[in-house]
């Protein structure tokens, strides 16, 4: 298991209630002419100030469409990078630059380009949770939404490198019944989920139909009755006739699942230990008190050198070509 320092949320920041931070919030957006991208493991407060609500493909989708002036990224780093690589001339704000994310921070773009050195036959595919050094140095860029999709459209004889994530790399592999050179990379969100937990929880619960992103390790997926993205999770849970779900990802999801579905149950898989380990650490840390401080400072903001965006565009846009 890698170790992270894991970042915690700071105190009150502001003497403004909630309702105060709503309004202004609403009314710095029209006057900045912003977007707000949010994704679905944010708190729910923030979820429903969005323009756009999704995973990361869908966000990365809208970031492209976007005529906003301004783009403000309730997500994490690498999102807002990616925002920023399709709109070098716009202003990208992220309200908490310590917002990171495991899997970027476990592969160094120096360290995965050695890797891939060894590998000159192989193309290199990289799940969109990378730094933009990550994305600089690879051929395609996917995510949990789209990699099987992307990786069918490759012949049979292309040799693949799949980064960063070793949990959905496994679970593509087994899919397309490719032989792909993985980088031994996870989300501290999905490893930490309790198999022995989530066998009890389904004895307590037996109508519940375990429902899990497949950045979770292989012994949860293999007791899953369906693997999905975040956006394949909500969509599914709208076309299946059960009326009870275990969801094993990060539990800021199930606030779009009782919206979508309100007579449904929704039950949140349990982590190993009696915490909040379940919970993203890096997408914690954007609250409401900082997301209407960097719309009204418009700061902290997303700044990469020109060279290294066009490089990390490239792939990009390959994977929104391919999708």
């Amino acid at each position: 298991m890698q170790i992270f320092d894991i970042p915690v949320v700071n105190e009150k920041l502001t003497n403004l209630t909630k309702e105060e931070l709503v309004s202004e919030v609403i009314r710095l957006k029209k006057e900045l002419n912003a977007v707000l991208l949010v994704h679905y493991y944010q708190e729910s407060e923030i979820q429903e100030l969005a323009d756009y609500i999704g995973d990361s493909l869908q966000l990365a989708q809208a970031a492209e469409k976007t005529d906003a002036d301004v783009i403000v990224f309730a997500g994490v780093h690498f999102m807002a990078e990616t925002a920023k690589i399709l709109n070098p001339e716009k202003l990208v704000l992220l309200p908490d630059l310590k917002a990171g994310c495991s899997l970027a921070e476990g592969c160094p773009a120096e360290l995965l380009e050695k890797f891939k050195n060894k590998y000159p036959q192989h193309i290199l595919i990289s799940y969109i949770n990378c730094t933009a050094g990550v994305k600089a140095i690879s051929d395609i860029i996917c995510t949990s939404s789209n990699a099987l999709k992307i990786i069918n459209q490759l012949p049979n004889e292309q040799k693949i490198i799949f980064a960063p994530d070793k949990n959905l790399g496994k679970y593509l592999i087994k899919m397309t019944g490719r032989d792909m050179v993985l980088w031994q990379g996870s989300c501290i969100v999905h490893e930490t989920f309790s198999f022995k937990k989530l066998t009890r929880l389904k004895l307590e619960h037996p109508d519940a139909k375990i429902i899990a992103h497949p950045e979770c390790e292989e012994n949860v997926l293999d007791i899953s009755d369906f693997i999905g993205s975040t956006s394949a999770l909500l969509k599914f849970i709208g076309e299946d006739s059960s009326k009870e779900y275990i969801v094993v990802t990060e539990p800021g999801i199930i606030n779009q699942m009782i919206k979508k579905q309100p007579e449904k149950i929704f039950i949140s898989a349990p982590p190993e230990s009696a915490c909040s380990c379940n919970e993203c650490p890096y997408m914690k840390l954007n609250t409401l008190e900082k997301l209407y401080l960097c719309m009204k400072d418009k700061n902290p903001r997303i700044e990469m050198e020109e060279s290294l965006r066009k490089k990390a565009l490239i792939p990009i846009k390959k994977m929104l070509e391919m999708s």
